[in-house]
């Protein structure tokens, strides 16, 4: 009888995952509070559990008898991965107060410090009369525990507050909604890997997000990113001893950045995971070092077998989205993928693009050296 990998979650990020798991040999059982997850048909086993519930996971973890409990691409994932791995002697990364850090924005700026040079200033809110306090426009206004740009938005004025709050607020399952300083500087993203509390690897890209939504939603990486070779470094030192102060020691972890007037990078997300957008992909094929193989190999064997050397090639590498608005009928003919070196599409010709965010959604993505 084949070993069984856990996977939390069976959306579009979990479709790497379990894909790289079969590859390995493994059969891979997913869960998740709905049926209809375009990873699911990639499942040798499926079932119908919240992933937020750990004794729930368990259950099933028990039932299969898995080899490991892991998720891509999702902060609610994480702290179950872990208070359920380490509840069945299971191998595991952080400890799971870490990943409940990194899940509420609060607790994450709380943890980093007010002397801690990437953080911002904020306030933590629970009704409207304590967002009204905020007084240091432009801020932005986001729930303190969701992902995916849900329930972001800029805020100019307490008028804004008023307009937004609600909507923010219906996002958070704890009921909390955070306000922090906003940045106008370009933003990036930092993917890094650790081992032993040291960053082994790690590479920042221009993160490029819509111009016309609300709360940074992505459309495009590229690498090599476009800052000086200074703010390269500092970023990434930066990120580094972000990740320790957090208590990121082992294991992937992504982290969203803009700089500030200035050219200072300032955290904006930090978690504990390979990131949502198939960057592993990206990445792999930018410089030939695979974070998918590192964190389920670091998971399953104790060494991610990331060599200490990396050459960062000067070809610019994009990764791009196909993306429609909310339940419209997805098109493959409006996504060419002429030039692509690798292109997937999340659902077929006819289907219904599911709303998450509510302005434009992810419907798969392609990967494009630039000539």
């Amino acid at each position: 009888m084949k070993e069984v990998i856990l996977i939390l979650g069976a959306g579009n990020a979990q479709i790497d995952a379990i894909e790289y798991c079969r590859s390995k040999g493994y059969e891979v059982c997913g869960c998740s509070y709905t049926t209809v997850d375009n990873g699911i048909p990639y499942l040798d086993y499926f079932e119908h559990t919240d992933i937020k519930s750990v004794e729930g996971v368990i259950e099933v973890a028990r039932k299969y008898n898995v080899k490991a409990i892991y998720s891509v691409g999702s902060d609610v994932a994480m702290p179950t991965v872990m208070r359920a791995s380490e509840a069945l002697g299971l191998p595991h990364f952080i400890r799971p107060e870490t990943a409940e850090t990194c899940h509420s924005k609060s607790r994450m700026r709380a943890m980093l410090g007010d002397g801690f040079c990437g953080n911002v200033r904020y306030i933590e809110c629970t009704s409207m009369d304590e967002a009204l306090r905020f007084n240091s426009f432009p801020g932005m206004m986001k729930p303190t525990d969701s992902q995916g740009q849900r329930g972001c938005f800029r805020v100019d004025c307490q008028d804004d507050i008023r307009k937004e709050f609600q909507t923010s607020m219906d996002f958070s399952s704890e009921g909390k909604v955070i306000i922090e300083e906003f940045l106008e500087g370009p933003e990036v993203s930092l993917n890094g890997y650790m081992k032993d509390g040291r960053m082994i690897f790690s590479l920042v890209s221009d993160r490029i997000s819509f111009d016309e939504y609300p709360g940074g939603i992505i459309k495009e990486h590229v690498v090599p990113s476009g800052l000086s070779s200074d703010i390269v470094s500092a970023t990434e030192k930066m990120a580094a001893e972000a990740a320790v102060k957090l208590g990121i020691m082992d294991g992937p972890c992504y982290f969203q950045i803009k700089l500030n007037s200035k050219n200072e990078p300032k955290i904006l997300e930090v978690t504990p995971r390979l990131d949502g957008c198939h960057m592993w992909n990206l990445i792999k094929r930018y410089c030939g070092v695979d974070l998918l193989d590192a964190s389920f190999s670091h998971l399953l064997t104790g060494d991610p077998g990331i060599a200490p050397d990396h050459r960062f090639p000067a070809e610019e590498y994009r990764l791009k989205f196909f993306c429609q608005p909310p339940w419209t009928k997805f098109d493959s003919k409006l996504h060419s993928t002429d030039g692509s070196e690798y292109s997937f599409y999340y659902y077929k010709d006819g289907d219904k693009v599911r709303r998450l965010n509510g302005y434009i959604e992810k419907c798969g993505y392609e990967i494009i050296k630039t000539e």
